[in-house]
């Protein structure tokens, strides 16, 4: 295939206006539908002068042979039925998270995209931040050192949800970005979860995840709808550095600090001395690297209309979206036994 790819869009709700706007600026892309239940919803979001179609059947833009991709943005619970009709017509598609409501789902529709040599990518839209992509060159190529601990937290006030709890409104934005960011070989081995409900809304309003990671390491995920401010930041704290992501600093969101704990091996010391502590501190500098300002989604559609020119999977894949669906579906059961560690199997 060359470029441009195809593409229509479905759903003009809150995320699909987005989607529009970032696939007509993209070189790759050529954005030929927007379909929606709401027709003239739809023609709102494209506007009066655009050439994009716009469609209130999914079955039309299904029909098109120069529609090569799909792009969802609609509920969670119709990802499954679209995502896997479009790939049963041989399109190519872009899921806005979760991928699915259900993990059995997920897995059919990775195996269904596996089996039809088809991409499907997950829109973590967090992992495309200049940020984030700062962040993943740092623990890869080791200049981190080996990472000890995460720290995670995204706290603010509402919007509170009516039909799912905080852990799976807020926590997949940082389940998502520590999928990215682990090093290959690493992964989540347990989860424990426990949540709060102070104002009686029925489900946790209030969260806390601790994952336990293959290394050794932990990692820590606070979300909160409750909290008068908003926060989110995120701490990785590795054997050389530790780097600090504060999301709301826009002037320094990376601050990367020399700063840590050594322990010396008993042959570095004397003989008097391996009887005291072999903890030493160290205190370096502080650099905050420079970020080019680009928009997440701008970058994440070029990586779908990447993947699907050069056969390749996609940074945030079908497989992704499904490991991040398990640690939450692993967090839920955590919940229901009070706290205890819930045991991942191998990651999808």
């Amino acid at each position: 295939m060359t470029a441009p790819i195809g593409l229509a869009v479905v759903g003009a709700g809150y995320w699909g206006p987005n989607l529009v706007r970032n696939a007509m600026g993209t070189a790759s892309v050529s954005l030929r539908w927007l379909c929606d239940l709401d027709e003239e919803r739809a023609r709102r979001v494209v506007g009066p002068y655009s050439t994009v179609s716009t469609t209130d059947s999914f079955d039309t833009i299904l029909g098109d042979p120069a529609v090569h991709a799909v792009a969802i943005a609609t509920p969670a619970a119709t990802h499954f039925p679209l995502a896997m009709a479009a790939l049963d017509a041989g399109k190519h598609v872009l899921v806005e998270k979760p991928l699915t409501s259900d993990i059995d789902d997920g897995e059919k529709l990775v195996q269904a995209a596996e089996d039809r040599g088809l991409v499907l990518m997950c829109d973590h839209t967090y992992c495309y931040t200049s940020a984030v992509q700062e962040l993943r060159r740092s623990v890869h190529s080791g200049e981190l050192g080996d990472i000890q601990f995460i720290d995670s937290v995204r706290i603010n006030l509402g919007l509170v949800q009516p039909d799912i709890d905080v852990l799976w409104d807020l926590a997949p934005h940082d389940l998502s970005i520590l999928d990215y960011l682990l090093p290959d070989g690493v992964r989540v081995e347990a989860v424990a979860a426990h949540g709060a409900d102070p104002i009686g809304h029925g489900m946790a309003c209030v969260g806390y995840l601790t994952l336990r990671l293959s290394t050794g390491a932990m990692a820590h995920v606070h979300v909160n709808w409750l909290s008068p401010i908003k926060i989110r930041t995120m701490v990785i704290g590795g054997s050389a550095r530790t780097v600090v992501w504060d999301d709301m600093n826009p002037s320094q969101r990376l601050s990367v600090y020399d700063r840590g704990v050594d322990r010396l091996a008993p042959e570095e010391l004397d003989a008097e001395d391996r009887t005291r502590a072999r903890i030493s501190y160290r205190i370096g500098d502080m650099v905050a690297p420079a970020l080019r300002e680009q928009e997440a989604l701008r970058v994440m559609m070029g990586e779908f209309a990447a993947a699907i020119l050069e056969g390749r999977p996609p940074a945030t894949d079908g497989r992704a979206g499904l490991r991040v669906m398990t640690v939450l579906d692993a967090a839920a059961r955590s919940l229901r036994l009070e706290g205890a560690f819930v045991t991942l199997e191998e990651n999808p």
